[in-house]
C-alpha cells in the first residue's frame, strides 16, 4: 500500500506517519509512505509525474521488498486523496525497450482509497464554480500553475486537466471514497460527484459518509477498518 504524504500539495518527511501504517503492517501489508516535491516549487502535473515514478520504482523493486508487483494500492487524505485518484485514472504503461529498468514497468495501481479528496475543480461545491478565487483556497493555488494573465478558457482547461473525475472510465481501479459530512475545506459534494461518475462508468467502488466529522485525521481513524477491508478485497 502506497500512502501519499500530502496536504494542500505540500509534502514533508516530517509528516510521515507510522501510526497510519501500523493497522496495515500489523496485518502483514507492506506500506510505503511517499513524499513528493511540494508546491509552490512544483505544480500538480509535476507532482503526479513524480508519484508515477514512485509507483514504478516500487514495482520494479518488488522482489527486493517481497511484494506482489500486481497488487499495489494507493491512499491519502485531502491532496493525498486527490493525487491517489489521479494515479488511479492516469496510469502510464511500461516501455519494455527502455534503458531504465524503472521505465520498463507501468505506474498502474490496483486499488484506490481516498479520504476527503478534491475531485472536480470544474464544479467546486456547486455546478460551474472553479475554486481559483476562493479566499480559503488561495494558499493552495500555486499548485495549479495558473498564471495571473490566464484567460478564462485556460483556467477552465487547467481545472479540467487537474480533476480526477475527468479520467473516470470503466478501467478505473476499484475505489473507496471516505468523507466527513462537516468538512468545511473540501465540500463533501466532491466525493458525491466522484461517486456518481464511478457508478456511471461501472467501476467497483464505495462511498462512506462519516457523520459529524470534518477535514481531519479523525475521519481516517474512524474508518480504518473499512480501508483494511477494501484493500483486503482488491489486493
Amino acid at each position: 500500500v502506497i500512502f501519499i504524504v500530502s496536504g494542500g500539495w505540500f509534502s514533508s518527511h516530517d509528516s510521515i506517519n507510522p501510526a497510519f501504517a501500523k493497522p496495515l503492517t500489523d496485518l502483514g501489508y507492506t506500506v510505503f509512505e511517499v513524499v513528493h516535491g511540494s508546491q509552490p516549487k512544483y505544480t500538480i502535473p509535476e507532482i503526479v509525474v513524480q508519484l508515477r515514478r514512485a509507483v514504478r520504482v516500487i514495482r520494479a523493486d518488488a522482489k527486493k521488498y517481497g511484494i506482489d508487483p500486481n497488487r499495489i494500492g494507493v491512499t491519502g487524505g485531502s491532496a493525498g486523496g486527490h493525487l491517489s485518484l489521479m494515479l488511479g485514472g492516469t496510469p502510464v504503461a511500461g516501455n519494455p525497450e527502455a534503458k531504465d529498468p524503472v521505465e520498463r514497468v507501468g505506474s498502474e495501481v490496483q486499488s484506490v482509497v481516498a479520504f476527503f479528496p478534491p475531485t472536480d475543480f470544474m464544479n467546486w461545491g456547486k455546478p460551474d464554480y472553479q475554486p481559483y478565487d476562493s479566499p480559503v483556497l488561495q494558499i493552495f493555488m500555486p499548485a495549479f500553475g495558473v498564471k495571473k494573465d490566464a484567460t478564462a478558457d485556460e483556467r477552465t482547461q487547467i481545472a479540467k486537466t487537474l480533476s480526477p473525475i475527468t479520467y473516470v472510465t470503466s478501467k478505473f481501479p476499484p475505489t473507496l471514497l471516505i468523507h466527513g459530512d462537516k468538512d468545511m475545506l473540501v465540500p463533501i459534494q466532491q466525493s458525491q460527484v466522484m461517486d456518481a461518475a464511478l457508478a456511471k462508468a461501472g467501476v467497483k467502488h464505495d462511498f462512506i459518509t462519516v457523520p459529524g466529522l470534518g477535514h481531519d485525521g479523525a475521519v481516517v481513524v474512524a474508518k480504518m477498518a473499512d480501508v483494511i477491508k477494501r484493500f483486503g478485497e482488491t489486493l
